[in-house]
């Protein structure tokens, strides 16, 4: 047994190095990601977060270093985590059952079946009664729990989110970001995540990476100790903005 698997983590990271043409946008990251743990990477906008995950979703091949899952290397292959981005890209033409249901089908699955495996879903992801629906029938933050859920379908354990609260209204987001935190009680997933709000970042993780402007290159590793389940009022509790401080102040030098 490899010591990914030996120190419970399902993604491992080491020393990505990625340039385009003569622009150095990655400059030797180097991260984990346990079992059922939030991750977030926090850094300014443009710095390459992005690029971190096309490389951790195998389309785009670093210049150096590896991306191990479960202990087997996965750089440079597609297929392995699910990827959900900052705009939903549900389908118009097709219902939100068949929007979820997609990754099933892409993998060789019936329609009917498909159909079926997806359904006891709808409650946990807070979706019931809308399964036929159009997507231009749902409000922002439910075509977001339906891009959710149809990442999830494709890939349960290691999915990736690139912003994908970031569209969304401050009250629609402060409200997905809870949501998200209770549906993550029931589902057993790892979820690495990127953001430049850091109010967010401490809400929804149990560890922070802060990245520098481009080419991103990890300043500091926080664990962030605060209980959970959590609500909107730790938000305003002196732990909660202590880490807050130590966030701005790395950020900011």
């Amino acid at each position: 047994m490899n010591s990914c698997q030996k120190n419970n983590e399902k993604l491992l990271v080491k020393n990505l190095r990625k340039s385009f043409e003569n622009l150095l946008v990655v400059d030797n990251i180097s991260l984990t990601l346990k079992e059922n743990e939030f991750v977030t990477l926090l850094g300014p906008s443009g710095c390459g977060k992005s690029t971190i995950f096309n490389i951790i979703a195998g389309l785009l091949n670093p210049d150096k270093g590896n991306v191990y899952i479960d202990g087997e290397n996965y750089t440079g292959k597609t297929g392995r985590v699910s990827y959900m981005y900052q705009k939903d890209l549900l389908l118009p033409w097709k219902r939100i059952i068949d929007n979820v249901a997609l990754p099933l089908v892409i993998k060789g699955e019936s329609k009917r079946k498909a159909r079926e495996k997806v359904k006891k879903y709808f409650e946990v992801f807070g979706l019931e009664g809308f399964e036929y629906k159009y997507p231009f029938q749902l409000s922002g933050g439910m075509r977001q729990r339906a891009a959710l859920m149809r990442t999830y379908m494709f890939s349960k354990d290691v999915i990736l989110l690139d912003e994908p609260f970031g569209g969304l209204d401050a009250i629609t987001k402060s409200k997905m970001q809870k949501w998200l935190l209770d549906v993550l009680n029931k589902l057993k997933a790892s979820i690495l995540f990127i953001t430049h709000d850091i109010e967010e970042a401490i809400f929804l993780s149990d560890k922070i990476y802060i990245l520098s402007d481009r080419p991103a290159s990890i300043k500091e590793e926080i664990i962030i100790n605060l209980p959970k389940p959590r609500d909107r009022e730790i938000t305003t509790s002196e732990e909660f903005n202590e880490i807050k401080r130590h966030i701005l102040n790395i950020m900011n030098n």
